[in-house]
């Protein structure tokens, strides 16, 4: 069967779908993405604008529209960080269901972490021991380790790429150094508050990465598929980081669109991305990380064959 999923994020609106039955592995179809970049439509109140609205209307009629053209015999709706949080989110989900076709559910930021958390274990398998994972999302960061499909740690941080570049570093292109610090300074305190449980947990076998944000930055600052091995896997280890990002910040969004891996959509906040990742990494105390490809939306699949 085609089972396709809608993810409501904080920066895009994106459909997957992808064939799948039960004890195979489930076969991407159709991957589309409309960027919305959520966050610069919160009014004061942490209302969603009507022009807001709008756009996400547009973006998920977009996903539910072609998901129906390419046969989904059932598709999921999920929102995250951004439709949780804002005032008029009831209204607004409203709104998106009625015009998806289908139910919206709100996922809690623990479960973002779970589902994600679900999707890598399924790729790197059983063999692959303890896995720590992170995630930067548009809205939120979250981290989980374990051994099992459900992890034994799991934590939800408002840390995402955009919400921070618009709380720090919105006033200018590009950001001023002071503002740069005064991030890396929150997010620092934000993540040295949630980190004990992961830190206690025994240390992971694997770290991995998932989401845009980690993958642009590793297609930047990692090193190339070619030299990887058999596996063809992303790399970035925290070095790359710290050469990259003071770098990325001294440059304007339309000059960073000409480096490998950031584009248009992503330009904008990476630098805060890259800070996000940076401290994580080293509250975590992790020097490289491996990029998963696998991320919620697998996730949501995956649980929805197994309950299936």
């Amino acid at each position: 069967m085609r089972l396709g999923v809608i993810d409501i994020g904080s920066n895009t609106v994106h459909l997957l779908v992808m064939e799948a039955r039960a004890a195979a592995r489930p076969v991407p179809q159709v991957s589309q993405r409309s960027v919305v970049r959520l966050m610069r439509y919160l009014e004061p109140d942490g209302s969603i604008s009507d022009e807001g609205v709008a756009a996400l209307t547009e973006a998920v009629g977009t996903a539910a529209d072609l998901g129906r053209a390419h046969g989904t015999d059932e598709t999921l709706a999920l929102a995250t960080s951004a439709l949780r949080e804002a005032t008029n989110g009831p209204q607004v989900l409203a709104a998106l269901a009625e015009r998806a076709g289908v139910p919206i559910e709100v996922l809690a930021g623990d479960d973002e972490a779970r589902l994600t958390f679900l999707a890598a274990r399924r790729w790197y398998g059983w063999g692959a021991g303890r896995l720590l994972l992170l995630d930067i999302g548009g809205g939120s960061l979250e981290l989980a380790t374990g051994v099992d499909e459900d992890p034994d740690a799991a934590v939800s941080l408002p840390l995402g790429a955009g919400r921070t570049t618009r709380a720090f570093l919105f006033e200018s292109d590009p950001p001023a150094p002071e503002s740069v610090d005064r991030l890396r300074a929150h997010v620092r305190a934000v993540v040295a508050g949630a980190v004990g449980p992961l830190r206690a947990a025994p240390s992971p076998d694997h770290v991995v990465a998932t989401s845009k944000t980690f993958r642009s930055l590793a297609r930047l600052a990692g090193m190339p598929r070619d030299v990887l091995g058999p596996t063809g896997r992303w790399r970035m280890r925290r070095e790359h980081l710290d050469d990259w990002v003071p770098r990325l910040a001294r440059l304007s969004s339309v000059d960073r669109t000409v480096l490998p891996g950031i584009g248009p959509g992503r330009a904008l906040q990476i630098v805060a991305g890259g800070v996000v990742a940076q401290e994580a990494m080293r509250a975590l105390d992790v020097d490289e990380v491996e990029i998963c490809p696998w991320a919620l939306r697998e996730g949501a699949i995956l649980q929805r064959l197994d309950h299936m």
